[in-house]
């Protein structure tokens, strides 16, 4: 499966990503299939092409949802952000209703 994802670039705490068409499977190191742009996170500023990402959606190409919510950013895509960071258990807790003990 194709997949549009991200490969970090750049020295130590100076993180710089590459956005890249590969297999899923594959390992970020080496030859990837297509270079789309990039992305910075330090500066917070990004440049991708809109024409090649979107030949790669519409050929059905997956993305990671760091890429979606990058997308969506870039205004390449339109749609709701996904939530990638993990929910912290003491929220999950508190949204699920504790069951009330019998009383006897």
């Amino acid at each position: 499966m194709v997949t549009l994802k991200l490969q970090r670039v750049g020295k130590k705490h100076q993180a710089h990503f590459r956005l890249i068409v590969g297999e899923k499977r594959h390992k970020l190191v080496g030859r990837q299939t297509e270079y789309l742009g990039w992305y910075s996170p330090i500066s917070d500023k990004m440049e991708f092409n809109k024409e090649r990402v979107l030949h790669w959606l519409k050929v059905g190409a997956q993305k990671t949802d760091t890429v979606h919510n990058l997308l969506i950013t870039a205004g390449i895509i339109e749609g709701k952000k996904i939530a990638v960071h993990k929910k912290s258990k003491k929220v999950v807790e508190a949204t699920t209703p504790a069951t009330p003990a019998p009383t006897a």
